[in-house]
């Protein structure tokens, strides 16, 4: 019987082709990311998105492995090769904002890729940081610019959480004046911003801010309050450098909401 070391051993061995293979698809979507700048091939083709995971989580059934794990990791390298190619297009990094979605599956069924953050509105982000951190496990978490009063964020694994509370800005206070503590906004991590509005925006979705682009590079724009959920979203796509949220990201979304409740 093969013991417990050698069954690691073969573990740390998959792994490193696992990240060898990883680099190497990296590598070839550069190749493609050179090609299409010097063509007129768009950089969001939906139907080649469609494709690649509906056969990849046909592939995980032929072996055997959980469909919805296998899309869960595409969609992951999605993001990061599209990521990649959009960068090699700046300084306009959100291409194709009039794209229309086509086929079966919705627009946001075909670009959304994963939970990025979620910001929670609180009475006072000292006392919530101790209880994330002391409590639940979390772990302080840097914001992407430094710091900035009444802003702050937690992580555990690849969960990230971002505390604001009243002291961050009027239109922090103004919110928990009129809607008190809890979930503000779910941030959705998108391949394309510029799409992924286009195709909320044809199916009439509240939307409540263009895409705001920041310095690095990442897109985001927001919908209203659902009235039938109370639920927010927000969309981000990281189209420069892969960084984290900002505390200005976050103060401007509370101004805009503010804007738009005015």
């Amino acid at each position: 019987m093969t013991d417990l070391s050698q069954l690691r051993q073969r573990i740390d061995e998959l792994d490193r082709e696992l990240v060898r293979i990883v680099a190497e698809r990296i590598a070839v979507c550069e190749d493609v990311a050179r090609y299409k700048e010097h063509s007129d091939t768009p950089i969001i083709q939906p139907a080649r998105v469609r494709d690649v995971v509906t056969t990849r989580r046909q592939w995980a059934i032929d072996d055997g492995v959980d469909p919805d794990f296998v899309e869960q990791l595409v969609r992951v390298l999605l993001t990061e090769t599209h990521r990649i190619e959009v960068a090699k297009r700046r300084p306009d990094p959100a291409p194709d904002k009039a794209a229309a979605p086509s086929g079966d599956r919705s627009g946001l069924d075909t670009v959304a890729a994963r939970i990025d953050h979620v910001v929670v509105a609180v009475d006072d982000v000292t006392v919530a940081m101790r209880s994330l951190v002391d409590r639940l496990g979390f772990h302080p978490q840097g914001l992407a610019g430094g710091d900035e009063p009444g802003i702050a964020a937690v992580s555990a694994g690849g969960v990230t959480l971002v505390l604001v509370d009243r002291t961050a800005s009027a239109d922090v206070a103004a919110y928990l004046e009129a809607h008190g503590s809890g979930v503000q906004h779910v941030a959705i991590e998108v391949l394309n911003a510029g799409f992924a509005r286009a195709s909320l925006e044809s199916g009439a979705a509240p939307l409540l801010t263009e895409i705001v682009v920041d310095d690095h590079g990442m897109e985001q724009f927001f919908t209203a309050q659902d009235p039938a959920t109370g639920l927010q979203l927000g969309f981000v796509a990281r189209t420069g450098h892969r960084v984290g949220l900002s505390g200005a990201n976050v103060k401007a979304m509370f101004a805009a909401l503010r804007a738009s409740e005015s």
